[in-house]
């Protein structure tokens, strides 16, 4: 990345020269690194658990220009690790919060907001007018985009993924190693690997995993040190224990590879296994299974009908909330097939999780078994708090 000739690099005023003076003392950064750094271009993906501390070490380390993508809000469960939005801004665009708390930490950092969903048609120009890129998605549709736009424009992608006590982190880079494909030629099947919201995080692991993307980002900036290209750093928090793997680049990658056959951005949606093109995973499991809401529901139970309603959430979300009053059992999803003989297939089954993704499949997995009276109660049980009962926690 240290391509710029250094009488082009963008001078220092008093006040940064003050304020990076813990900078310019290192041998590996001094004023001309402190120099690229603001002359530097990053892009976040996400202003989320990995976005959030990544953009504020950027900011507070000098890096000139910050672009985030991100169209979501703040919401009261981002808080436990989503640090760069306080409780203030909550129900404000996450865009907004971080801009904020960026100037706060640094005004000189410019702050290039792209409130966009990103997508094949506008990744490849968002990407190119950067330098680097951090990949702080949560979902494998955006990583693979974010991999190919980074190949096809020739941009660093810094990976990171976290999940559990968990987190993962490498920088993928065609033209000096592996690039995400090479390493996940293939995508899961929707439903296989749960998310943050499914299977939880630990608050400060993203703080972990972000900090180390941004430590890459500088270190590519600055053109020092040895990134982490063909290299998958793997963190259990659990056991304080670092591992490392070794990544090769693949020669039959269809993106990277010898012969590579994706020259344009596809339909990620699509190529993950998500129908139609702008589905969510939720929608694409519940196809063709009928669906009820949580009023419907509650009206239903009130006038008597029989219903059986089969949770399938893991222990633990039954212990925050559960609809044990209204009947509810909990059989939790990977239990199912083993327990299907609990399950009278002459009654009307509602099969509810906590926001609908988990019963859709339990759902069509009953259906595929000759269950035929079989629902799935639309938005589990975060929509039942929001329209039955608010004092069942969310989570």
């Amino acid at each position: 990345m240290n391509t710029i000739d250094a009488s082009e690099l963008p001078a220092l005023s008093t006040d940064e020269s003050i304020r990076y003076s813990r900078h310019l003392i290192l041998p590996e950064v001094g004023t001309e690194g402190q120099r690229r750094l603001k002359a530097g271009r990053v892009l976040l993906v996400g202003a989320g658990g990995l976005g959030s501390p990544s953009a504020m070490y950027l900011a507070a380390a000098g890096v000139g220009t910050l672009g985030i993508v991100d169209f979501d809000t703040v919401d009261t469960t981002n808080l436990q690790r989503q640090v760069i939005h306080g409780t203030s801004d909550v129900g404000r665009p996450k865009l907004d919060s971080a801009r904020d708390r960026i100037a706060e930490i640094n005004p000189h950092v410019v702050v290039e907001p792209h409130p966009v969903r990103l997508t094949s048609a506008n990744a490849r120009e968002i990407v190119r007018a950067y330098d680097v890129v951090i990949d702080g998605s949560d979902n494998f549709p955006t990583r693979y985009l974010v991999n190919d736009a980074c190949v096809l424009e020739g941009r660093p992608c810094i990976y990171g993924s976290i999940l559990r006590w968990e987190g993962q982190a490498s920088v993928f880079w065609a033209g000096h190693g592996p690039c995400y494909r090479c390493l996940f030629a293939e995508p899961p099947p929707p439903g296989e690997v749960p998310s943050c919201a499914e299977a939880g995080v630990l608050g400060v692991l993203p703080g972990i995993i972000g900090c180390v993307q941004a430590l890459e980002a500088v270190k590519l900036l600055l053109g020092q040190g040895d990134a982490l290209i063909g290299r998958l750093l793997l963190f259990d928090a659990l056991r304080m224990r670092f591992r490392e793997m070794r990544l090769r680049r693949d020669p039959q990658c269809p993106v990277c590879g010898d012969a590579p056959t994706v020259r344009e951005l596809i339909d990620y949606e699509r190529f993950c296994g998500y129908t139609p093109a702008d589905a969510t995973p939720e929608t694409h499991m519940s196809d063709a299974i009928p669906e009820m809401t949580p009023t419907e529901l509650k009206a239903r139970l009130d006038r008597g009908d029989k219903l059986t309603i089969i949770d399938v959430r893991e222990p633990f979300e039954w212990d925050i909330g559960n609809l044990e009053p209204q009947g509810a059992r909990l059989i939790p999803l990977k239990q199912l097939p083993q327990r299907l003989g609990e399950i009278d297939p002459d009654e009307e089954i509602v099969m509810q999780c906590r926001s609908g993704a988990r019963s859709a499949q339990a759902a069509g997995f009953l259906k595929q078994h000759g269950y035929e009276r079989v629902w799935n109660l639309d938005g589990g049980i975060l929509a039942w708090s929001d329209e039955v009962d608010s004092s069942i926690p969310k989570y």
